[in-house]
């Protein structure tokens, strides 16, 4: 069964370039057979993540955010660099997750004229917290100098960093899900996905 990978595009920014890295690398994705999606946050309208709020979700906003995460094998999220950090957008959206993020790999992508390094780090801990697995590298991106007005990729050896993103998210995601999806369905204690038993 195809891999179900899933693209979080956390810019507020029409036209983003994160987003457009994050196309290049879907693409290659599914060029290696995956079932691949995008939740674009800049139009997924999510409220502020609050525990004690109450349940209302009147326009369906964070029941199909939470529908295409419980879809999704494997995830790649994009974002801006904000002060070296990750968007506002893209830690509210992770607020809102946890064990549904176990067991499955995630890729970063961080849009930033200073590499982005802090900003991945800091998407890997939120994942790491939520007991999912990460590319060890991940891709960082220089807007107009990365891509054409068009929003085209311009620099070839960005694009085939995405490229061997999507390669490598499919061919590790499908390995991961795979095992951690056997380990739910056996009866050895000594797996860490023995506690997600139903």
């Amino acid at each position: 069964m195809a891999i179900k990978l899933l693209g979080v595009s956390g810019s507020m920014r029409e036209g983003s370039h994160g987003r457009r890295a994050l196309e290049v690398v879907l693409r290659a994705a599914a060029e290696r057979g995956a079932d691949t999606s995008i939740l674009d946050l800049r139009l997924a309208n999510l409220p502020l993540y609050n525990p004690n709020a109450e349940p209302t979700d009147d326009a369906g906003h964070v029941r199909r955010a939470t529908e295409a995460v419980g879809w999704a094998d494997a995830f790649v999220l994009a974002s801006p660099d904000y002060h070296g950090s990750m968007s506002g957008a893209l830690k509210n959206f992770l607020d809102y997750h946890w064990e549904e993020f176990t067991g499955k790999l995630f890729a970063y992508v961080c849009a930033s004229h200073e590499k982005g390094l802090t900003v991945m780090d800091q998407m890997r801990t939120a994942v790491r917290q939520c007991y999912g697995w990460s590319l060890p590298y991940g891709v960082s991106i220089h807007g107009e100098q990365d891509f054409d007005a068009a929003g085209n990729p311009s620099n070839p050896r960005v694009e085939r960093r995405l490229k061997m993103m999507g390669r490598d998210v499919v061919t590790y995601g499908t390995l991961l899900r795979e095992q951690f999806v056997r380990d739910l369905h056996t009866d050895d204690p000594d797996t860490f996905a023995a506690r997600y038993r139903k």
